[in-house]
């Protein structure tokens, strides 16, 4: 065993040395871990690991090298109501693994209680001991300011796509292939988020459905790749953030550090909870024991303020850092991370250690900031310099384009970068959506009152019952003419809105393009036609419109800005709202009720832009004021034209005017 790089930290996983392999694992409470090395499907060795000082397990195997499948075995005492859940029988996956042999599958064997079930090695996916993996010289983020972060899972969105070849489709490797990064590049994608990469296991109640796992939020290992979308390794994750690079395109990994798909007390026993659960794992004292905390909503919650998990969440985002060099990550359910026994502590030494950690102190970090534990809401409340998923923009915006009765003024708080959120820092540290991976689709929200979850085998009860969505008359698909142009209407007004914010936005794939769900909003079981895109049948018009907005925004400097508009200095304010008359707004204007249109008009050095935006249900006819100038450059949006002296814009649209000031 030696030092990281990081420090006095011990070397955990299979490390090839001279002449074999080192494997070193954490368990304070096993009293022996055993190393179990296969020969194809035949368990060939047992070596019991020497236990040294502060839990960690080791032994150097001579002779072992590159290639070779292994698995841990714990012994110790078994009483799952003390926490200790130590069982011979079941095989474990190395959390520090590299790779897996292959991908995860339930079986209900692998939940049985000790004695109770047979051996387990033949359900279980082995470790594979690597060679030591290139590294990837870390450049500074690729995106950074208000850029458009594309969120997709790599299966999803090119499993259907007529240009990738078969073999690809599905794969991280997709993502390399021209006709990706030149999507990409055309609707202004400064960097993708990839939805969860890592090695998952479905969830128990959906085999017996049919269905499986389609957005990985039910990690097992951390740094091993799931074989299902990274046959390569981490070499093909490596090879696509380059070509994403050579594009100028970032990419951010969204990662799970909140729990594990060992779910409750009735789940899986499959690595951490067979290595040390009491450790790994939050529980709580109650009446008969121990209870493991449910923070997710998953069944567990990892214990990120012990120093066992905090090693293991580090050392995951070095890994992908050093060796895939990706810019940044997003963190699901992310005030798990700074969880403590009374609650979240913005200051917690999870948040202390990856700012100072040398590889991860100047990468793009995102947090997602809600969980369903004690103090669990947290937007806003995250140090720097995290970004934060911002549903009040998603909500405020939806409730809007709704029609919902006196939502202007927090539609423009939300424009300026919402300021009354994240006012405690010097730029906003918003990520604008209007929808995401979790919930309808951009689409959807305009052709669905209801959620429609029936193909999830939950008789529909699961998923939010308030989507703040508007179906424009009919519930679902129509044929109607007039139903078709309202929701195109309202689908491209609500992705003008996003495009014209201040602050990071995001887009999920698809969106730019109309993709429908069928009304489901919570999809993670459909690894079907419902998740993945439809290419063939796109909405190419929108797509191009989408691409247009980008190109402005990309071009037009405030529009990238981060710094929180205020209306301030009065002498050449940053921000200026008008009234549809052309006046500036005034108190009574914000509270009306009925307040349904508003222009925005933003000043770049030689340039002005104003978005105009009418949520009523006619056509109005806004004025500009002559300082704003008169060469017109561009007059494009949702809706608008010019009539005489007025800017008709269309109902339930936004329409923006760029003019250059000589």
């Amino acid at each position: 065993m030696g030092p990281t790089p990081y420090g006095d930290e011990i070397i955990q996983g299979a490390v090839v040395e001279d002449d074999g392999t080192r494997f070193t694992v954490w368990s304070e409470a096993a009293e022996t871990v055993i190393l179990c090395l296969f020969d194809g499907e035949e368990e060939c060795a047992r070596i019991a690991l020497g236990r040294g000082e502060d839990g960690f397990h080791s032994a150097f195997v001579n002779g072992v090298g590159t290639g070779t499948r292994y698995g841990l075995r714990t012994e110790g005492p078994y009483d799952p109501s003390a926490g200790l859940c130590f069982d011979p029988d079941k095989l474990l996956v190395d959390p520090y693994a590299v790779e897996l042999d292959r991908p995860f599958r339930y079986d209900a064997a692998l939940a049985a209680r000790r004695g109770e079930g047979a051996d387990t090695a033949t359900l279980m996916p082995k470790g594979v001991v690597s060679a030591p993996q290139p590294i990837v010289q870390a450049k500074p983020p690729l995106w950074h300011g208000g850029g458009l972060i594309y969120e997709l899972s790599p299966r999803a969105f090119t499993m259907l796509h007529p240009a990738i070849p078969a073999a690809k489709r599905g794969t991280i490797a997709a993502l390399a292939e021209p006709a990706i990064i030149d999507h990409l590049s055309r609707i202004g994608v400064t960097a993708v988020e990839l939805m969860p990469i890592s090695a998952w296991i479905d969830e128990r109640h959906l085999p017996p459905l049919g269905l499986k796992n389609a957005w990985g939020y039910n990690p097992v290992t951390f740094m091993a790749l799931d074989p299902r979308l990274a046959p390569g390794g981490m070499a093909e994750l490596a090879h696509t953030v380059g070509r994403l690079h050579e594009a100028g395109i970032g990419v951010i990994l969204d990662v799970v550090f909140n729990h594990t798909g060992e779910s409750d007390r009735h789940g899986p026993t499959l690595s951490l909870r067979g290595l040390d659960n009491r450790a790994y794992f939050r529980h709580r004292d109650a009446e008969g024991g121990l209870h493991l905390v449910n923070d997710t909503g998953t069944g567990n919650t990892l214990a990120c303020d012990h120093s066992a998990v905090q090693r293991l969440v580090l050392e995951s985002l070095r890994h992908f850092v050093r060796h895939a060099g990706v810019d940044g990550f997003r963190f699901d359910l992310a005030p798990i991370l700074g969880r403590t026994d009374i609650g979240f502590d913005p200051h917690a030494e999870m948040f202390r250690r990856i700012a100072a950690d040398p590889l991860l102190t100047d990468r793009v970090l995102i947090a997602e900031p809600w969980d369903i534990g004690n103090g669990g809401y947290q937007l806003g409340n995250f140090p720097d310099p995290f970004l934060e998923w911002n549903d009040r923009y998603r909500d405020d915006v939806r409730r809007f384009w709704r029609g919902d009765a006196g939502s202007l003024g927090a539609l423009a708080t939300r424009l300026a970068g919402s300021a009354d959120i994240f006012e405690g820092s010097s730029d906003s540290r918003t990520v604008n959506f209007i929808a995401a991976h979790d919930g309808m689709s951009l689409a959807d929200l305009t052709a669905y009152e209801n959620k429609h979850n029936q193909a999830n085998g939950e008789d529909n009860r699961d998923g939010h019952g308030e989507n703040l969505s508007w179906n424009n008359g009919i519930e679902g698909e129509s044929r109607d003419a007039s139903v078709i142009a309202a929701r195109l209407r309202d689908i491209r007004a609500l992705l003008a809105t996003l495009l014209m914010s201040r602050g990071a936005i995001m887009l999920t794939a698809g969106d730019e393009f109309g993709r429908t769900q069928r009304g489901n909003n919570n999809a993670y079981a459909q690894d079907n036609e419902v998740t993945w895109l439809d290419w063939e049948n796109r909405d190419r018009s929108t797509e191009e419109f989408v691409a247009s907005l980008s190109a402005l925004r990309a071009e037009f400097t405030p529009l990238r800005d981060c710094a929180f508009l205020t209306g301030r200095p009065e002498n050449a304010p940053d921000v200026e709202w008008l009234h549809s008359e052309g006046r500036p707004m005034q108190i009574g204007d914000w509270e009306r009720p009925d307040a349904r249109c508003l222009t925005m008009i933003l000043r770049a050095e030689n340039d002005a832009l104003a978005v105009m935006i009418n949520g009523s249900g006619d056509e109005v006819g806004f004025r500009l004021p002559a300082s704003l100038g008169s060469t017109t450059a561009a007059l494009t949006g949702a809706g608008g034209e010019v009539r005489g002296e007025h800017i008709t814009v269309a109902a339930r649209s936004v329409a923006l005017r760029r003019t250059e000031n000589r």
